[in-house]
């Protein structure tokens, strides 16, 4: 992968990360209290924080995965082992990877985990 390309989609990453944490902070006062409770810290390093992750399962499931997909990629970019697929080991297209920056799998594998799951 390259290290521009990689570069950019951590960018992304985190972008989309603080969108989530801030859209949170808007829509959930207990979400926003918490996190006004907390020390100095970052808005978005008390998404990543275990003993936060609890509370945001009371503000929805979806963005709660979201963030933890967001922090795997950040991981894997960290790594090294962004842009590959986590079940067959090959490269993700970086077409897929702008579209979902977050993926975990190439297409072929993505689908077929799809259809085992209908």
């Amino acid at each position: 992968m390259e290290k521009d390309f990689t570069l950019k989609m951590k960018e992304s990453l985190i972008e989309m990360k603080k969108e989530i944490v801030a859209q949170l902070m808007a829509t959930s006062s207990e979400f926003k209290n918490i996190l006004e409770d907390m020390d100095s810290k970052d808005s978005v390093d008390v998404a990543s924080d275990d003993i936060d992750r609890k509370m945001l399962e009371t503000v929805g499931t979806k963005e709660l995965n979201r963030l933890k997909l967001i922090d795997s990629a950040i991981a894997r970019i960290e790594q090294g082992r962004y842009g590959l697929c986590m079940k067959c080991g090959k490269n993700i297209p970086q077409a897929r990877l702008e579209a979902i920056p977050y993926a975990l799998m190439c297409i072929e594998c993505k689908s077929a985990e799809e259809k085992r799951n209908r």
